[in-house]
């Protein structure tokens, strides 16, 4: 199940969640549906369309995304890629660069890196790590980012640039490839009530510290009996302060934790779970198991629209 369109409080995006497959690989006919149908709504002066970000899981490969929309005949006429941009974690990103082929793909693919989380690393490994990227991808803009701040300006491109670089993507885009080999797998827990904070803190602490380098990615909203939820985000090893949002924003009230993993089995953390199930105050019920690596990894399509 997908999780980040319950986070999305910004009320002018319209956001769709493509879910059951990953964007890459077999869900990229869905993809060209859904920019079809928005493209219709424009025409149609249902909405105006300012743009259209496409975020993907962070194990897609962008290159069949973008085979897939400028060599469809409407598409390639219709819309402008305007950039590509990729996110690189300061603190494990050489970590996924070496382990995760999927990583490196998307380096020499982006138009835009940004090293995130650079609050988090020391300047000289934040350095090295620009160095590295300047390396693998040189015409790419490297820029780095603390806090989550970024300049929107330096993630969006110009019209023209854009057209010009439709023509360009065409001619160097490879064949799409299949399906991911991987050992990668997602799973979605919902709790059947409210959680004790602390002792859900204490478990995910502990989960991170035995299987760290496991845990690719471990994401969630958590409702804690309070009037708004908390939500977490860890990677590896490192999770990140909780965010206190003041309300439900109109979500239903419920905690959804989504685990991305690799070479570590769902059934493990469930029998860990369990075995705080009667601290945590709450029953863990597996909403789905992904046993596919990418099989129902889920996708977001934003349009930045206006509804008239």
């Amino acid at each position: 199940a997908g999780l980040d369109h319950r986070l999305i409080r910004r009320g002018t995006e319209s956001t769709r969640l493509l879910s059951g497959g990953c964007i890459c690989c077999n869900m990229r006919e869905d993809l060209i549906a859904v920019l079809k149908e928005i493209l219709n709504e424009y025409e149609r002066g249902e909405t105006v369309l300012d743009r259209i970000v496409i975020e993907t899981t962070g194990l897609a490969d962008p290159a069949p995304i973008l085979f897939s929309v400028l060599m469809d005949p409407l598409l390639s006429q219709r819309y402008y890629v305007s950039n590509v941009v990729c996110c690189l974690d300061a603190v494990n990103g050489s970590l996924h660069l070496r382990n995760h082929s999927e990583s490196l793909r998307q380096i020499v693919a982006a138009d835009t890196v940004v090293i995130t989380k650079t609050d988090m690393a020391d300047a000289a490994a934040v350095a090295e790590m620009h160095a590295r990227l300047c390396q693998l991808n040189p015409a790419a803009s490297v820029r780095e980012s603390a806090y989550g701040g970024i300049d929107p300006s330096a993630v969006f491109g110009t019209h023209e640039a854009s057209a010009r670089k439709n023509e360009a993507r065409m001619a160097e885009l490879p064949p799409p490839q299949g399906m991911h080999e991987s050992t990668v797998r997602s799973m979605s827990i919902r709790f059947d009530t409210a959680l004790d904070w602390i002792s859900f803190g204490l478990w995910l602490s502990l989960l991170l510290n035995t299987h760290g380098e496991k845990m690719l990615r471990v994401k969630g909203i958590v409702d804690v009996g309070e009037q708004g939820p908390i939500v977490i985000n860890g990677v590896q090893h490192v999770i990140h302060p909780p965010q206190h949002l003041p309300d439900w924003c109109g979500e239903e009230r419920s905690s959804q934790i989504v685990f991305i993993m690799k070479d570590l089995q769902p059934h493990d953390i469930m029998a860990s779970l369990t075995a705080f199930q009667n601290i945590l105050g709450a029953t863990p019920v597996i909403e789905e198991i992904n046993a596919n690596p990418y099989g129902n990894v889920h996708e977001d399509v934003r349009a930045e629209t206006h509804h008239k």
